[in-house]
């Protein structure tokens, strides 16, 4: 971990918050509880236990593994349906085939994202491909769900497939930070992912004893997750490790550091930024499906009953 990675970050673009910021305290340091999802593939929920109007417009996020599975052990979910929001799967290890009843669809490797948006509705599946269930191998990924406004919650779904090598790569000023913009932006620099809620979502590497503080919109929120390491989260230094979400309140930068020494499985610290205009709109959601009211749910249900949402295909290539 992580696929996509430079040599040399120093000859990559650099970006650090003004003098003149105003750093972001960290409100709440929270643990992700372990669960299964799926067919049985490991999580841990990264948003479990906080407030949501910290998490706005982030709705949930999962870790998946990060697991080595045997040979015969790789397991996914069977076909499902969504609707009124987007389903973001970035890929840090391993191989996952997705493809929904829209059309959209394929295999994404390490480091790769699928950007799927719901929108009005639609069935589909994510596995591991035969190769993988056969050899068995290691498999470590994110999947966040994005809230969407009330204005888009029924627009047509649309699927996006961000390779690895499409994302925006920047560094800190000593070049101790890679930084990976995977959606929104950073500091002008623009990552692939197309959103129709304004967000940010970076995959930041932090060598051991480095520190990064990043320039951050004041009309965002804040989350740090750490997928592997332990550092610290605020200027304050508050102390996070693998599993664990710090909530930042409000201002102008944020800042991550990373402990001089790291667990022997885990060289740096690997952290996941998000942040995202909040859409301040009543939510109701139940299981597959995010609206605004508890009749659109019924709706939902009632519409994926009577086969509205799509149809399995016959041949489905699984």
């Amino acid at each position: 971990m992580p696929a996509v990675t430079v040599e040399n970050p120093l000859t990559l673009p650099k970006v650090a918050a003004s003098g003149d910021a105003v750093a972001r305290p960290v409100l709440a340091v929270t643990t992700a509880p372990s669960g299964y999802e799926g067919e049985g593939f490991p999580v841990r929920r990264a948003f479990a236990g906080i407030n949501y109007k910290y998490l706005d417009p982030f709705i949930m996020m999962d870790q998946m593994g990060e697991v080595e599975y045997a040979a015969g052990e790789p397991k996914g979910t069977p076909w499902h349906p969504h609707r009124g929001f987007e389903t973001v799967t970035y890929l840090i290890d391993g191989s996952f085939v997705h493809q929904d009843s829209n059309g959209g669809g394929g295999t994404i490797q390490s480091g790769d994202t699928q950007w799927m948006t719901a929108g009005s509705g639609l069935l589909h599946i994510e596995a591991p491909p035969e190769s993988l269930v056969m050899s068995g191998g290691l498999f470590h990924g994110l999947q966040l769900w994005v809230n969407l406004p009330k204005s888009h919650k029924m627009m047509d779904p649309r699927y996006q497939d961000i390779r690895g090598g499409q994302v925006q790569l920047l560094a800190s000023p000593d070049g101790g930070a890679l930084l990976r913009v995977i959606a929104g932006e950073l500091d002008g620099h623009q990552g692939p992912g197309i959103t129709h809620t304004p967000i940010t979502m970076i995959h930041a590497t932090v060598r051991p004893g480095a520190e990064v503080t990043l320039p951050w919109r004041e009309d965002f929120n804040g989350l740090a997750y750490v997928l592997a390491g332990r550092g610290s989260a605020g200027a304050e230094r508050r102390p996070v490790h693998m599993g664990q979400t710090a909530v930042f309140g409000s201002g102008s930068s944020l800042t991550v550091r990373a402990d001089e020494k790291q667990d022997g499985n885990a060289p740096d610290l690997e952290v996941v930024l998000l942040g995202g205009r909040p859409i301040r709109e009543p939510m109701a959601h139940y299981g597959p499906f995010v609206m605004n009211s508890q009749a659109e749910l019924r709706q939902a249900f009632e519409d994926f009953q009577a086969g509205r949402l799509g149809t399995v295909p016959a041949v489905h290539g699984m």
